[in-house]
Parts: structure tokens; sequence; C-alpha cells
């Protein structure tokens, strides 16, 4: 289970010269990224800009092509199975198995993370998700936004101190939306790190300290959410980016 340790290193995330080939085809290029603990950052980008990648990287889902990455403190090529101890994580592949129910799936990846009184922790997720009328449902049987929410659920289990999110809003109606960043709040006296991902500004400027904006696997702007209009953010974001059509 994740807990903070006594002397946390210098920054939740820290990621040097980051760089992702697929063939030929260079995805990310050059990326330096540094998150402090209990931040919010979140990451604008249009569509092939690299965003998926990089949290995919940055989960150990995904090997990177050169650089370096430590989370927690801990090189994600020496310790990818510690660091996935560390986070949860929710993109748009679910990780839940269709054929098991949502408590199955729950009750499974309570025992790969040696989650403490599982059947506690799974009420308790369960419920942040109001998933509980569905919890001896086979996950196939329920609709993509029931499937997201439960991914939600599983990603919290060992109550990880750090979240990253591939546009978690995706399939989830405003009042999953409204669980959704309640649950991303810490369960203790440490406040979460979240990185997510988003085309939506107007969510970014809401929820996100920092902002990061991705073109073409290239960090190209970083500013405050705090100070920035959305607007502003908007004019920032058409000058910054580009869509090939």
């Amino acid at each position: 289970m994740a807990e903070a340790s006594s002397a946390l290193p210098a920054w939740a995330i820290k990621a040097e010269g980051l760089t992702k080939s697929f063939g030929n085809h260079l995805t990310l290029r050059g990326i330096d990224l540094e998150v402090e603990w209990g931040e919010s950052l979140v990451i604008f980008g249009p569509n092939g800009a690299g965003k998926t990648t990089l949290l995919k990287i940055l989960a150990t889902i995904m090997n990177l092509s050169s650089g370096k990455i430590q989370i927690d403190g801990l090189s994600s090529k020496d310790n990818p199975e510690d660091i996935r101890r560390r986070i949860g994580v929710v993109t748009h592949q679910t990780f839940l198995y269709g054929n098991l129910t949502a408590y199955e799936n729950l009750e499974f990846y309570s025992r790969l993370y040696d989650v403490p009184d599982h059947r506690k922790r799974i009420d308790e997720v369960v419920g942040m998700m109001a998933m509980t009328s569905r919890l001896h449902h086979r996950v196939s049987t329920l609709s993509r936004g029931m499937q997201q929410r439960l991914s939600v659920a599983r990603s919290l289990l060992h109550k990880p101190l750090i979240m990253l999110l591939d546009e978690p809003e995706t399939g989830l109606d405003q009042p999953s939306i409204a669980m959704l960043w309640q649950a991303m709040q810490a369960e203790g006296e440490t406040k979460r790190t979240i990185v997510f991902t988003t085309h939506n500004l107007k969510r970014g400027l809401e929820v996100g300290q920092r902002l990061l904006i991705l073109d073409k696997g290239k960090l190209v702007f970083e500013g405050s959410g705090k100070s920035m209009e959305l607007s502003a953010l908007e004019e920032i974001y058409q000058d910054k980016t580009s869509v090939e059509g």
C-alpha cells in the first residue's frame, strides 16, 4: 500500500531528456519535466502531440527510447514494479477483465497491491464512485461510463500519492465527473500529486495549478493555472499548436 515516506524525494516526478520513437517517427522529443509533491499538472495538446505516450511512459506501461525518469525517487528503468505500487493510473484502457465482476476485478488488484483489509477498501472506493449496486455485475455488461468509474475505483485501491490520468473524463457524465475529482482528493494528510491530460481547456484551468502544452512531441508552453484567463489560454493554445489536416 502506498504511504508517504518520512523523507520524500525532492520531486514526485522528474524526467530528463525523454524521447520516444516508433520506427523513424519521433513521438517525444527531449521532454524535461519536474512535478512537485501535491501539485496538479495539466497537459494540453492536439491529437498526436504525444500526451498519451508521455503518460504511458511515466506509468511504466511503455518503455522510453532515451532519457531518464524518476518517480518518487525511483528509476523507471530499474524499479518499474515498485513504481507501479506508488502510482494510480486511469487511461482509455480500463485494465479491467470483462469476464469478471466488478468486485472480482477489485479483489484481484487488491491482492496484487497487497492492500490490507481489502474488503473494507473495496467498499470505500466503490462508494466513492457510486458503484455499489453494480458490484457483482460482470464488467462486460457495464456501460462504457460505468467501466470508467470502476477503473477510477481500481486506481485508488492502494491509496497512491501520485495519479496519472489520461483524459479521465472520457465516457463520464457530469455527476460521474464530479465523483472523479472528489475521489482524487487525498484520503490522508498528504495531498495527491496529479498529472492529467485533457482537450478541455476550461476544465484544465479549473483543476490544474500548472499548465503545459505539448505539440509534435515538444513542450511548447508552461504557465500557471492560477493566474491564467480562459481567453488567454485559448489564444496561447492556438498560437503554440498546429493541427495537420
